[in-house]
């Protein structure tokens, strides 16, 4: 609350100067009432109409000055305020008092609202200390936001040329300052809409705390549809806005040390995803790249790392930082300033002590005219012993002056070496974040390893089994072999046996076919013989039959009795028989 007490008193300063018109340090009653009243409206505080008239009822009717308003401002608004006000709305009307009254004629490069957002940022780095000023090292911070914000290249030599014109020693107001940056010295080349962006980005971040604001989509909670919304991130909340104009809010996000942030695979045709999981809620966000998903992942993290430590926003931090180093190279200024007044009051009184010694060597050689070489000589002697102590002092002096000089570089490299270190600073988060994400990524792949280690175990073990069933089942192979190469040799013994009995099959099969043969001619003979008598009979078949030898197939029995025809013949009678029947019905 100190801090907020600070800043808005700068603020009200403006204001109250304002009112002072004859520049006498003091504003009439009936001004003071309206203020009054305009604080407690913008502030949220409740007004008392009659707490200024009881406050200054033992003064005369004349006006107050800023020593006499302080504690009723102090004791009936600031001590109540609570910090839920619209700090733009209370920068607003403050401004709205004084920028009429300072602010020149002359035609500026800027719009006014530009010229009360660079109000607003003078209030945030100006000194504590009144009249407000902004010293010179705040105003290279901000002219170096601005460039950058613009795009441009760094200004560091034209501000060094430039420097004894911004007041050096005293630094710039704020009219001055809104001048300075109106009047386009430090951003030729840049149209007034260039101008505008880069002073709104650095108001949004120094005044407004914005740390990263961008178009993104998110998925909805209830119906799961992807909506692009302009997410602005503070210290400990992201808002979410229908568009970049901040006028349609959509919801929040609340951070605390809880949450965190989390890279999502791609999935339902989205890309860039990332997942923001809080204590009640996630939110599941798509970027529109690779390289601004990894920006808000950082950024998101840093500020959850933050809040975790219970540090200030980045850009408070560095201001306080830049504060307490002017504060600590004021005091060593001052004691070198100490040290060389000294050091000339000690010169000082040495001269005063060789004149008054040359006064005395004067009026002794006057006195004692007979001792006048002796005390010549003395004389010398004395000069020579101051002489050379004044060459002494006047050596010290000079390495006071080189220590000086040294400081003073040394102070440049301390001031370079500050740069540096806020740079690695920053190269430090981003390298924690890296690391950060590096072990996550190393658990997960751990975690891969040991289940692949785990498959790899489990199939090493069934591999094994498989291994003795296949052994064992060689084992039974090799029986099976054994058995089947006996059962082997026994059958070729067996076929080599049947190969003896084919052979003497075949030799009694020719000579059986030998016998044929000759049985064959002997049936030719017969037949020849026969042949006559078979004539005869075919005429008279049913009289008489020549016997012939009988077939080896089931005899026939017919009235003629057995084996009286043969099969054929009974065929063809039968058939001949058939075909009368036939004829005759």
């Amino acid at each position: 609350m100190v801090g907020l007490k600070e800043e808005l008193l700068k603020t009200i300063w403006h204001a109250f100067t304002a009112l002072d018109l004859d520049r006498s340090g003091k504003v009439s009653k009936s001004q003071l009432k309206v203020l009054s009243h305009n604080l407690c409206t913008v502030l949220n505080v409740p007004h008392d109409p009659v707490a200024l008239e009881e406050h200054f009822r033992d003064d005369d009717e004349g006006p107050v000055s800023n020593q006499g308003y302080m504690p009723y401002l102090n004791k009936f608004i600031l001590e109540k305020v609570q910090g839920n006000f619209d700090k733009v709305e209370f920068n607003r009307m403050c401004w709205t008092l004084c920028f009429k009254k300072n602010l020149t004629k002359s035609p500026l490069f800027i719009s006014d609202e530009d010229a009360f957002k660079i109000w607003v940022i003078f209030n945030f780095l100006s000194e504590d200390k009144y009249p407000l000023v902004i010293v010179p090292e705040e105003i290279e911070y901000l002219l170096k936001k601005l460039t950058e914000a613009m795009g441009a290249g760094s200004h560091q030599e034209q501000f060094e040329h430039n420097k004894n014109s911004l007041g050096a020693n005293q630094g710039l107001s704020a009219w001055e300052l809104i001048e300075l940056i109106g009047s386009g010295q430090f951003s030729k080349g840049m149209d007034r809409q260039t101008i505008s962006m880069a002073v709104n980005e650095v108001f949004n971040e120094l005044i407004l705390d914005v740390l990263k604001q961008g178009y993104m989509l998110k998925k909805g909670h209830r119906r799961k549809n992807w909506t692009e919304r302009w997410f602005v991130l503070k210290p400990n909340i992201i808002s979410y806005y229908a568009s970049e104009d901040l006028k349609d809010k959509k919801g929040d996000i609340i951070l605390d040390e809880n949450c965190f942030v989390e890279s999502l695979p791609d999935k339902d045709g989205k890309k860039c995803l990332f997942l923001i999981k809080c204590l009640d809620k996630s939110f599941e966000i798509s970027a529109s790249d690779k390289k601004k998903k990894q920006e808000w992942i950082q950024a998101i993290q840093t500020t959850v790392s933050l809040l975790r430590v219970g540090s200030p926003p980045p850009h408070k931090e560095a201001r306080q930082k830049r504060k307490e180093l002017r504060q600590k190279l004021q005091a060593e200024q001052e004691e070198l300033e100490r040290q060389m007044k000294e050091l000339q009051i000690a010169n000082e009184n040495k001269q005063e002590e060789l004149e008054t010694v040359r006064k005395q060597l004067e009026e002794a050689a006057a006195r004692a005219a007979v001792e006048e070489k002796k005390r010549l000589q003395t004389q010398m002697e004395l000069q020579d012993r101051f002489s050379v102590e004044l060459a002494r002092e006047k050596m010290v002096r000079q390495q006071m002056e080189e220590q000086v000089a040294q400081k003073s570089s040394e102070l440049k490299q301390y001031l370079q070496r500050v740069c540096e270190l806020e740079e690695m600073y920053k190269q430090l988060q981003e390298a924690l974040e890296d690391e950060k994400q590096a072990r996550q990524d190393e658990e997960t792949v751990r975690k891969l390893q040991a289940r692949l280690l785990e498959e790899e175990s489990a199939k090493r073990a069934e591999l094994e089994k498989w291994h003795l069933q296949q052994q064992q089942t060689i084992l039974m192979t090799e029986a099976e072999k054994q058995e089947l190469e006996t059962q082997r040799i026994i059958k070729e013994r067996a076929l080599q046996v049947a190969m003896q009995q084919l052979e003497q099959l075949e030799l009694e099969r020719k000579q059986a076919l030998e016998q044929y043969e000759g049985v064959k001619k002997k049936l030719e003979l017969a037949a020849n013989k026969t042949k006559s008598w078979k004539d005869k009979v075919a005429h008279h078949e049913g009289l008489i039959r020549l016997i012939e030898p009988g077939s080896k197939n089931p005899h026939l029995i017919t009235n003629w009795g057995p084996a009286a025809f043969t099969e054929a013949e009974l065929e063809q009678r039968e058939k001949s028989w058939k075909g009368k029947k036939a004829t005759s019905e």
